[in-house]
């Protein structure tokens, strides 16, 4: 799998990870409602993600299902936001996370469990 997964790339796979298997069609008329895409700008990333070895399209219908699951592509994401923001270090993110006022009480007493639990 390639290393980075664009934007666009990830608005559409959330659709088809929540739709799967979905036609392109539905796929398209989806991205309209939802993202405010046209059919040209969905097929255009569709077909990237096919390329990419990340989605396949067979027929009938041109039914896309993804070849990638959600929980890897979340893992290799978290990979590189740590790698490019925190120099790889956990304890650096963390440190973020726990120095953002908008996180509530609640935020914290569940990643402090999960450390925990751990």
């Amino acid at each position: 799998m390639e290393d980075r997964f664009y934007d666009s790339e990830m608005k559409l796979m959330e659709l088809i990870w929540e739709q799967e298997p979905v036609s392109a069609k539905a796929l398209s008329l989806l991205a309209e409602e939802r993202i405010g895409w046209n059919k040209n700008t969905t097929y255009t990333v569709l077909k990237k993600l096919v390329a990419k070895g990340r989605v396949e399209r067979s027929e009938p219908g041109f039914l896309c299902r993804s070849l990638v699951s959600r929980s890897a592509v979340q893992k290799q994401e978290t990979g590189n936001l740590l790698k490019r923001f925190f120099g790889g270090s956990r304890k650096a993110l963390f440190s973020a996370l726990l120095a953002d006022e908008n996180t509530t009480q609640e935020e914290l007493d569940a990643l402090k469990r999960m450390i925990e639990e751990h």
